[in-house]
């Protein structure tokens, strides 16, 4: 029982985990940017396939990984540096899931 234990408390959070703790305060649980922090930052919809289209599967990985700036420098998107290479991957999926 003490193993089992330890083995569920090691695993990793789901990708609806992620989301839910480290983007839907900006993305929206939905994943359409309609929240405050989401249109301050002109977030676009991720449900929308042009939207989705318009990145690649490594784009989003490399942007969840490092994070994103704008031109100034300024943090638009912080890294997800809490997460595993695995992990990340699953979250990019997890939004590709979103796309309606």
């Amino acid at each position: 029982m003490f193993g089992l234990a330890a083995t569920l408390s090691i695993k990793g959070a789901t990708a609806k985990e992620n989301w839910d703790t480290l983007c839907a305060k900006c993305h929206g649980a939905d994943g359409k940017g309609q929240t405050k922090m989401g249109q301050k930052l002109g977030i676009k919809d991720s449900t929308d396939a042009k939207v989705q289209g318009s990145f690649t599967d490594e784009v989003a990985f490399k942007a969840l990984k490092e994070g994103l700036k704008d031109a100034d420098g300024k943090t638009l998107m912080k890294a997800a540096d809490t997460l595993s290479d695995d992990e990340i991957k699953a979250l990019v999926a997890y939004v590709r899931g979103l796309k309606k």
